[in-house]
């Protein structure tokens, strides 16, 4: 069971625990420690229901799920959301190896960059593509995603270096690097509903919890409800800590990666970002699992395993996500738009949207069996429309405009 925890903790703990200071930002403190409690309530809810609603519909998948309760067009939705977050994941992540770890060799080695060919580790693309081809794919390359844990246990490591070096050095930057210290303890801010969109990103793990509860040696809803509730915990311990910690030193002066509001030469944030950079091509490996499976349950449901297959998909998909990030510093508005609205899709919508279909018919909607998952699903739909909006928005303006670091 501690592989399993191990690796949906993971999952939860990945690129999006860096920005929850910025959704701090946006809501305000008190609005933004309130939602950040309430969605990873919900979060752990609605991943143990599309356990539950996998076992009333006989299905083995998330695809499986929707197509039992919304024939092909649920298939197709919930297959076209979970590989786009997973597959934008996967880019991310390679982003952030490439924003993290040369840097780091620069400041570590200050002469390497005249050094003939090891010059090269202070190159972004080459960092990418090493990390890559030589961490990622042989992980990636695993058919069961229990073989993670061990990867997933040292990544978890890696995140509760950051938080603690975050919580240690926040008070020890200097003066004209913290925020205004009047918005420390703000109640509301003018951006609820991006912070709402952030802190769903962070915790979205839905799209392999199918996978992370066949991994269990004796797979049960309730040892899988106990796996859910302590990843959640900590997640939430994890991120509060960090998005407590970060806000109130740098309040409206708050970045979307917090560690990029640090100084370059702080020798301890050096090493959470170097940590932070080996959570990525470790975490990596899980979504493209995800990718993988999508595939194999919307085009090959009928067929057994294929090595070549296997082989051919995983490394399309997991250098076609490479290249997305050697050729690019920021996704831009489409990746925000995927995301965002994948991860409000796969999280709050689908899930409840399946239990109150596979409920008993014969109760009314405002039953209290059925009515938590309808409100739960007006409240996605409300955040995605909104947060597809605020992206579109956001794309007519230079903000969107994209980075290309070729």
């Amino acid at each position: 069971m501690m592989n399993s925890i191990a690796n949906m903790a993971n999952s939860i703990l990945g690129a999006g625990i860096i920005g929850l200071p910025y959704a701090f930002r946006q809501a305000g403190f008190f609005t933004g420690l309130f939602l950040l409690l309430v969605l990873c309530a919900v979060t752990d809810w609605t991943i143990r229901l599309i356990i539950i609603t996998a076992k009333m519909s006989s299905s083995h998948s998330y695809i499986g799920i929707m197509n039992h309760c919304f024939g092909s067009s649920g298939r197709a939705a919930v297959s076209f959301f979970q590989f786009a977050f997973a597959f934008g994941g996967m880019c991310a992540f390679g982003i952030v190896i490439g924003d993290t770890l040369p840097p780091l060799m620069r400041f570590l080695f200050p002469s390497l960059s005249s050094i003939p060919v090891l010059k090269l580790l202070t190159n972004r693309q080459f960092v990418i593509a090493l990390c890559t081809t030589c961490v990622s794919y042989p992980l990636s390359l695993y058919r069961d995603i229990h073989k993670l844990a061990r990867a997933s246990g040292l990544a978890l490591i890696g995140m509760f270096i950051i938080v603690i070096t975050v919580v240690v050095e926040g008070p020890k930057v200097p003066a004209e690097l913290k925020g205004d210290p009047s918005k420390t303890w703000s109640i509301a801010g003018p951006g609820i509903f991006q912070a709402i969109g952030v802190i769903s990103f962070a915790f979205v793990c839905h799209h392999n919890s199918l996978l992370i509860f066949g991994s269990l040696r004796t797979p049960s809803l309730d040892r899988f409800a106990r796996v859910t509730h302590i990843s959640t915990s900590i997640s939430f311990i994890s991120c509060a800590i960090l998005a407590v910690a970060g806000f109130t030193v740098f309040t409206d002066k708050t970045q979307g990666n917090i560690l990029n509001n640090f100084p370059k030469d702080d020798l301890l944030i050096n090493i959470a970002r170097f940590a932070f950079g080996m959570n990525m091509f470790t975490t990596l490996p899980l979504e493209l699992f995800v990718c993988r499976e999508v595939i194999e349950q919307f085009f090959f449901s009928h067929e057994t395993f294929n090595l070549q297959r296997h082989v051919f998909f995983t490394t399309v998909i997991l250098f076609s996500s490479m290249f997305v990030s050697l050729v690019t510093c920021d996704l831009g508005v489409m990746l925000e738009i995927t995301g965002g609205v994948s991860a409000t899709a796969l999280a709050f919508i689908f899930p409840a949207a399946c239990y109150f279909k596979l409920t008993d018919k014969s109760l009314p909607w405002y039953h209290r069996t059925k009515l938590p998952a309808l409100i739960c699903v007006i409240f996605g739909v409300v955040v995605m429309v909104i947060s597809l909006a605020l992206a579109l928005q956001k794309s007519w303006t230079v903000e969107g405009a994209a980075k290309m670091c070729v």
